[in-house]
C-alpha cells in the first residue's frame, strides 16, 4: 500500500492503492494521504536540524534555474537524470539520503546533470511547508548553495509542518547560505510563483507521485526499491548507461 498524488478535476491530491499500474512500478511513494508525516520515517523533531549528507564536493556542485528546473552540475555532462520530490515526502527525504547522494557524487565526477523538478502537492495534502520549502531552496540556488541545502532540507524533514523559521534554522547550517538576500527571500516568499511553475512542470510529466528518477524519460531504481539504496541504486544508474558500464 502506498500514497500517490493525482491532479483531480478541482486539482486536489487524492489516494491510491495501485502501486504498479499508477507509479510505473515504483516500490513506494508520497501523496496526500501521508498526512502532516508524509511517507517513510518519523521526520527530525521540531525545529531540529540535521547536517547535510552532500556537504563537500557534491555539496558544492553548480546550480542554475532552466525555467521551472533547478540543473544541478556539468552543463555538459554526457547524461541527464530527472528528480522529481516534494519537500515534505518522507520517500523523498529517504531518497535524498541514499540515492540521490549516490546521484550527486556521479555529477561530481561529471558523469551526469540533474535536474530537479521541485513538486509542492502535499501542501494541498495537508502535510504544510513544500511551497515554502521549494520557495527557500530556489532562493538558495542564488546563494550558489542548492545541493547542500537542498539534502540539509531533506535531512531536517520534520513530523510537523515546516516553518520559515525552521528552513533558515536549516540554512545557517549551510556555510555561506544566509544573508540578507536570501532571509528576505525565505520571510516574504520571492519565489512563491516560481514554485508554482515547479509544480506544474511536475504535473506536466505526467508522474504519479514522489520520489521518482527519470532517465530519457523512463523511471530508474523505482520498482525494486533500488532509489532507497545507494550501492543499488548506483549499479540501477549503470545500467542505463550513467557512470559507467552494467556489471
Amino acid at each position: 500500500m502506498v500514497e500517490i498524488r493525482r491532479p483531480g478535476r478541482a486539482g486536489r491530491v487524492v489516494g491510491a492503492v495501485a502501486a504498479a499500474a499508477l507509479l510505473a512500478g515504483a516500490a513506494a511513494g508520497c501523496g496526500s494521504g501521508a498526512g502532516v508525516g508524509a511517507g517513510a520515517g518519523a521526520g527530525a523533531g521540531a525545529g531540529e536540524v540535521r547536517t547535510s549528507p552532500v556537504a563537500g564536493r557534491p555539496g558544492n556542485l553548480p546550480a542554475r534555474v532552466d525555467g521551472a528546473k533547478i540543473v544541478v552540475g556539468d552543463p555538459a555532462a554526457p547524461r541527464t537524470a530527472q528528480v522529481l520530490v516534494d519537500p515534505r515526502c518522507g520517500y523523498c527525504a529517504k531518497f535524498e539520503g541514499t540515492g540521490g547522494v549516490a546521484l550527486l557524487e556521479l555529477a561530481a565526477e561529471g558523469k551526469v546533470k540533474v535536474e530537479y523538478l521541485l513538486a509542492s502537492f502535499l501542501d494541498r495534502g495537508g502535510a504544510g511547508g513544500s511551497v515554502r520549502a521549494v520557495n527557500a531552496l530556489r532562493a538558495s540556488v542564488d546563494a550558489g548553495k542548492f545541493a547542500e541545502y537542498q539534502a540539509a532540507v531533506f535531512a531536517s524533514r520534520p513530523k510537523a509542518k515546516l516553518t520559515d523559521g525552521h528552513l533558515l534554522a536549516i540554512a545557517a547550517a549551510v556555510p555561506g547560505l544566509r544573508g540578507e538576500a536570501f532571509d528576505r527571500a525565505v520571510a516574504e516568499q520571492t519565489y512563491k510563483g516560481w514554485a508554482g511553475e515547479a509544480e506544474k512542470a511536475f504535473e506536466a510529466t505526467g508522474a504519479q507521485g514522489t520520489p521518482m528518477v527519470l532517465v530519457d524519460g523512463r523511471p530508474v531504481g523505482s520498482g525494486d526499491g533500488a532509489m532507497f539504496d545507494a550501492a543499488a541504486f548506483t549499479e540501477a544508474l549503470k545500467a542505463v548507461g550513467i557512470g559507467g558500464a552494467a556489471a
